[in-house]
């Protein structure tokens, strides 16, 4: 049972926390919308930044169970007789498909687009909750580490410019409401790769 309501807990901060901000969301608020006394919530959280860790640490294993399955999904997919170079557009061009099913409400595990959680949290942990602020840096490389384990062959130019690529069509469709901004990069990366292997054969 104990479990059970911590759990509660975390999944009624991470919804909060995403919707409306972590500034935003008081204890109080958390308390209501769970239904949890004050006193469970802090035998199992000793402040508002153990939650905010907790719903960080909650939505980073969600969003990379996701995100690892999807691109496990390319690469099983993958003729064996094709070239590395050619894999890494399939997968690349997978992950940006990936991200436009998500900015368009498509992948329930992740709930409804309102950017990314851990750009949105750094900005508001900054300063604050320091902890909580380190860890969204660390879910970006870890993000980024997932990436180039995926990819056949990935140099570090490829791999900047997909993370960078990746990074940007989150915030542009955050932002400026742009959903199809992740299938923007897939035109950029497929020229980058088509120029990457005109050099490779001169």
């Amino acid at each position: 049972m104990g479990n059970d309501k911590r759990q509660l807990l975390i999944d009624t901060g991470l919804t909060l926390f995403y919707q409306q901000g972590i500034n935003s969301v008081g204890i109080n608020e958390i308390l209501k919308v769970s239904g949890i006394a004050k006193k469970t919530l802090y035998h199992h959280f000793s402040s508002k930044e153990e939650l905010v860790l907790a719903a960080l640490e909650a939505r980073d294993q969600r969003f990379i169970t996701w995100l690892n399955n999807e691109l496990t999904q390319v690469q099983q997919g993958l003729p064996n007789e094709l070239s590395d170079h050619a894999k890494n557009q399939r997968v690349i061009i997978g992950l940006f498909n990936a991200l436009t099913a998500w900015f368009n409400n498509q992948v329930p595990e992740l709930s409804p687009f309102r950017g990314c959680f851990f750009i949105n949290s750094s900005s508001e942990c900054h300063g604050q909750y320091p902890q909580a602020a380190d860890y969204c840096k660390a879910h970006k490389h870890k993000i980024r580490q997932l990436i180039q384990q995926h990819l056949p062959e990935a140099d570090t130019p490829l791999l900047d410019l997909v993370y960078l690529l990746k990074e940007g069509a989150i915030v542009s469709a955050q932002v400026d409401h742009d959903l199809q901004s992740a299938q923007k990069c897939v035109t950029i990366i497929k020229c980058y790769l088509a120029n990457q292997s005109s050099e490779r054969n001169q």
